[in-house]
């Protein structure tokens, strides 16, 4: 009777062949579990201690993204121990195709995503590079579904050459169409791998100067000292050239003073020396040289080079002052006087 029962034929299928897929049905969501509920729990409490974060993202990407493809695996094995009609198996088997594709793009998504920002990132870490790669990820995400859908559609039977080559047509076009955006575009490719500067830095650009507030895809943002916004294409930047203060390590200061022809030899060739003491004595700063320049028009000018070891201007500019503060103490001291424009006027009687 059991037999009989095991062999009668429903849907060209056997009872026991029911039977059959109902147990690896079974069978296999009971892994599933097991694997999920136990196995996955213990390697997360064993990845916890460990302190790279390449096996929590492995793991969290196995357990959100490969689980699931896991249990659809385990519907097609135990589906397709029976004998199905050729409708029922064509748009099963598209179901599956749609399925994997779709849990294999989001899988891989996530493998560059965390290599870009986590091993990159980490690597340069700039808090700029993590802020453009927020413009490279949708990109990357769009070339990556492009990808799979194509993949999907010539699986499916489309004729994908077709389409690609009509595609590629129509690129042209576009590209020609729209020169200026691609070329921004490849332009800010070129400032997020190069990093000529980043966000926060201070550039001057032709007549233009500011610091960086915004890097996008298409425009370049500074905002300028005296407070309103510049828009740049990332084309100009690229074409320009960027003169960028805050990689300054050190700037070089080189300032003139000139004083009275009255001014002794004695006191002329002492100078030198007081100024180098001064700078010398200043913290931040490298004294290079001071001398006597040349005779002037109304003045006799010393010339003065020297380097403040900070790319702050506002730094450069106290250092600046106190120089200045201390070379008139000193001049006073002496009765060294500074020049300023005079003229004097010989009358001669015939």
């Amino acid at each position: 009777m059991i037999e009989e029962l095991m062999k009668r034929v429903i849907f060209h299928n056997t009872v026991s062949d029911y039977l059959l897929s109902l147990s690896i049905l079974i069978a296999g969501l009971i892994f599933a579990r097991v694997l999920e509920r136990i196995i996955i729990k213990r390697l997360k409490v064993w990845a916890a201690r460990t302190s790279t974060t390449l096996d929590d993202f492995f793991l969290q990407v196995f357990e959100n993204k490969l689980i699931p493809v896991f249990y659809f695996g385990v519907v097609y094995l135990s589906i397709n121990t029976l004998t199905l009609g050729a409708t029922f198996t064509k748009v099963f088997d598209v179901v599956i195709a749609v399925l994997l594709t779709f849990f294999c793009a989001r899988f891989l998504v996530a493998i560059i995503n965390y290599m870009i920002e986590t091993v990159w990132l980490e690597k340069g870490g700039e808090s700029t590079g993590r802020y453009s790669i927020k413009g490279l990820l949708p990109v990357i995400n769009v070339v990556v579904w492009g990808i799979a859908i194509t993949f999907l559609l010539d699986n499916l039977g489309f004729k994908i050459s077709t389409v690609i080559a009509g595609l590629g047509i129509g690129g042209v076009a576009v590209a020609l169409a729209a020169q200026a955006v691609l070329g921004d575009m490849f332009s800010y490719f070129a400032i997020l791998f190069d990093k000529p500067f980043k966000i926060g830095d201070f550039i001057i650009v032709g007549d233009y100067m500011g610091a960086i507030e915004h890097v996008g895809i298409k425009t370049t943002r500074i905002r300028s000292l005296g407070g309103e916004q510049v828009v740049f294409s990332n084309s100009d930047l690229i074409n320009s050239r960027v003169r960028n203060y805050k990689k300054m390590n050190k700037r070089r200061v080189v300032f003139s003073l000139g004083v009275t022809y009255q001014t002794s030899l004695q006191d002329l060739k002492e100078i030198p020396g007081i100024i180098t003491r001064i700078i010398k004595n200043l913290d931040l700063t490298t004294f290079d040289r001071a001398h006597f320049f040349s005779y002037g028009d109304f003045s006799l000018i010393f010339e003065v080079v020297y380097y403040v070891l900070s790319s702050d201007y506002n730094k450069y500019m106290d250092i600046q002052q106190e120089i200045n503060f201390r070379i008139r103490e000193e001049f006073d001291q002496r009765g060294i006087e500074f020049a300023y424009p005079t003229q004097t006027l010989y009358i001669a009687k015939n």
